[in-house]
């Protein structure tokens, strides 16, 4: 196909040449009712780009196929048989794939580490876990993706599951062994859904780990906004082979999705992927060659550990690491990431991707440079000098990876909608909870509905709240309540 072709930039700028008048949403009519001060912030083309896609961008019967054909060409730029745009992020394309494989009350096999979007969807739609375990590092309290071999025995346990759902790479750029888990979902005829968000640059460099249609997976899911030139809430879907069909694939985010999308959106994704294949592979010899640059400068601050894949691969371990996740270890310093993350924001202004009780993480893209590499070099040496007033001497009391798995009593849907109460956390052990308790980021839970609580994920979550952990989800983000299943 001819990839210089931009489908929908094109049809936009073809609106806006022919003078089109709307009578439809929305309805600020191309920022005329606007607000002239939300305007002065979010600037006038956001609101003269702001379409219909129906009856907008398109006619009425969408004759054009101009989404049809922005979608054939993602398609091809990346060797996927079909690909589907979302503009309600992966949190629903990835629910999508999940009702595409599993039904209520069918088995799904899905890493115990996947993002609270993925619970949703068992809450949702009633698919009944079977939980995989993640590649536990016990040393530095991390999970890595479930291996082949740990899908292999949860098959051989429930030969009755319908598929099996992996996330890869995870947010902190670690990588599953996606062709051999493919190869164990295969020879039972069973497709695999991959949770790439963090993904959706692998296919456009050789250097960058192996990504899921590569490898052998069925659907996978990309966050285009994540480490791509997507706008937020820009996620693509693409599919392959013919264990899920592409028509029950529509329908399912047809159930889900929006029926008002955003042409911004479409429109970003279009130009992304014209971008990536005429300069993908520059952009990101560039972009590798800064992140070794980067990590290297950092790995001369004293106490910090820049983790790489001495660190996360190997036996046991991740299978491969995207470099450009530059995660990093503080805790020689005796300083959560909690506290670190803050300080940068409020002294160097920098906000950083994750944050969690030992480390921080800077992602870098395409987009960055020598001069946004020398600003976090500049705020890290600063911050390894204030380091000693940060400490707070009160430590999160994270548990063994055995300690962290919780007992599975009930189906999430069930618990999720059954009879509830609000108790103090301290009695809340051996009761069943009702809702996600999800640090974010990185977004995994904690606790799930049907888990059962324990004393020892308990004092976590209240220890990691004290320490500036946040938990948006629960009913009590403070941690000292817990929803659970009512007794009577």
């Amino acid at each position: 196909m001819d990839q210089s072709k931009t489908p929908v930039l094109d049809a936009l700028a073809a609106y806006h040449a022919t003078g089109q008048t709307p009578f439809t949403p929305p309805g600020h009519k191309q920022g005329r009712g606007a607000d002239p001060r939300v305007r002065a912030v979010l600037g006038d083309a956001v609101f003269r780009s702001d379409v219909l896609a129906i009856s907008g961008l398109d006619d009425r019967m969408s004759s054009g196929g101009i989404l049809e054909e922005a979608q054939a060409l993602m398609a091809d730029a990346v060797g996927a048989d079909h690909a589907f745009f979302s503009t309600c992020g992966s949190s629903l394309s990835v629910k999508s794939a999940m009702l595409s494989v599993a039904g209520p009350h069918e088995k799904l096999l899905v890493g115990r580490d996947a993002h609270k979007s993925v619970i949703s969807g068992l809450i949702l739609c009633g698919i009944r876990p079977v939980w995989v375990e993640p590649e536990w590092d016990a040393e530095r309290h991390l999970a890595h993706a479930p291996s082949a071999a740990a899908f292999e025995a949860a098959f051989a346990e429930h030969p009755d599951a319908q598929g099996a759902l992996v996330t890869t790479p995870t947010p902190y750029g670690t990588c599953s062994d996606l062709t051999a888990i493919a190869d164990v979902c295969h020879r039972r005829g069973k497709p695999l859904v991959v949770d790439e968000a963090w993904g959706a640059h692998l296919p456009f460099h050789p250097d960058l780990p192996t990504w899921a249609m590569d490898a052998g997976a069925d659907v996978c899911v990309t966050s285009v906004h994540k480490m791509g030139s997507g706008l937020e809430q820009s996620s693509v879907f693409h599919l392959q082979g013919d264990l899920v069909k592409p028509e029950v694939l529509e329908s399912r985010e047809d159930l889900l999705g929006t029926t008002s999308p955003s042409v911004l959106v479409y429109a970003a994704l279009d130009g992304w992927r014209r971008q990536m294949v005429e300069h993908g592979r520059s952009l990101y010899d560039h972009a590798l060659a800064l992140a070794d640059d980067v990590r290297s400068r950092i790995a001369d601050i004293g106490g910090i550990r820049v983790h790489g894949r001495d660190d996360f691969c190997g036996p046991g371990k991740a299978n491969d690491l995207d470099p450009l996740q530059i995660i990093l270890d503080i805790s020689a310093w005796q300083v959560t990431g909690y506290r670190a993350a803050d300080w940068l924001r409020t002294h160097h202004r920098i906000n950083l991707h994750i944050a969690d009780h030992r480390r921080i993480s800077a992602q870098l893209t395409h987009a960055d440079d020598k001069e946004t590499a020398d600003v976090l070099l500049a705020a890290l040496d600063d911050l390894a000098a204030h380091s000693p007033a940060l400490r707070t001497g009160r430590p999160v009391d994270v548990p063994s990876p055995a300690g962290l798995r919780l007992e599975q009593a009930m189906l999430p849907r069930d618990a999720f909608f059954g009879p509830t109460e609000q108790v103090d956390s301290t009695a809340a052990a051996g009761r069943v909870a009702a809702e996600m308790i999800t640090p974010y980021p990185p977004g995994i839970p904690a606790v799930l509905p049907g888990e059962r609580l324990t004393s020892e994920v308990l004092d976590y979550l209240r220890t990691g709240v004290q320490a500036g952990m946040v938990i948006p989800d629960s009913v009590d983000p403070q941690a000292t309540s817990v929803r659970v299943l009512r007794e009577d």
